[in-house]
């Protein structure tokens, strides 16, 4: 993963996090550990190299946020994702997986994932998908998007969303389609973070959508962007 920020070792919206990565793959392993302790904000406090494994250090440690492969040994990512959001449900897990089959991500985002990264992504896409799942959100990788469209919300006329939205709150709307975090949106805007909440919280509202995920479907689906 590239460490190629727009703030570097900084994410600006985050409180401290502790992070617990399951992962098989010993150097994707290693890159993780290496680029998320890049920020100060996190402390990985443990890593499992199987879903079992990873069930049972969430229960020990009892970490902020999980990030999770699917392809694991003995118990895949999907099934401890669900084992650990029964017992633990507010620990955010964010999948991070070089699965990216319609079939797979439905099925991760029902077994209760907060966001789903294809591996490879930048780093800057991971901290966007942590800070998105943190603030209870969901995220989904833009390059997968569109391969879950249909199963949430039906289509919306572009027309009637340009009629909804303002002129902010459509440029807002399309950088959140690309993907960007909440800073990356200011920085682009030259908005405010806060001013950046207030925008997204007032396109969810008026598009009758629960998270920034359905938001940029609705968009994409309405032939928006």
């Amino acid at each position: 993963m590239s460490d190629q920020t727009p703030y570097p070792n900084s994410a600006p919206e985050l409180p401290p996090l502790r992070i617990l990565i399951v992962e098989d793959d010993p150097m994707m392993q290693l890159g993780l550990e290496q680029s998320l302790e890049d920020y100060p904000q996190f402390t990985i406090v443990g890593q499992a190299t199987d879903g079992y494994l990873g069930v049972e250090a969430a229960l020990k440690l009892k970490p902020d946020v999980v990030v999770m492969d699917i392809g694991l040994p003995r118990m895949d990512g999907i099934e401890a994702t669900k084992k650990i959001k029964e017992a633990l449900p507010d620990v955010r897990i964010v999948m991070l997986t070089s699965h990216t089959t319609e079939n797979e991500v439905i099925a991760a985002l029902s077994s209760g994932a907060d966001a789903y990264c294809i591996k490879g992504t930048n780093v800057d896409r991971l901290i966007a998908a942590i800070a998105a799942a943190q603030e209870g959100a969901t995220y989904l990788d833009p390059q997968i998007a569109r391969r879950v469209i249909d199963h949430l919300k039906p289509p919306s006329p572009a027309a009637s969303i340009t009629g909804q939205l303002s002129q902010r709150e459509l440029e807002v709307l399309k950088l959140m389609v690309e993907g960007k975090s909440n800073p990356e949106i200011a920085a682009v805007l030259y908005l405010s973070p806060n001013t950046v909440k207030t925008h997204i919280r007032g396109i969810m509202n008026k598009l009758a959508v629960d998270d920034r995920v359905q938001a940029a479907v609705v968009a994409l689906r309405s032939g928006l962007v």
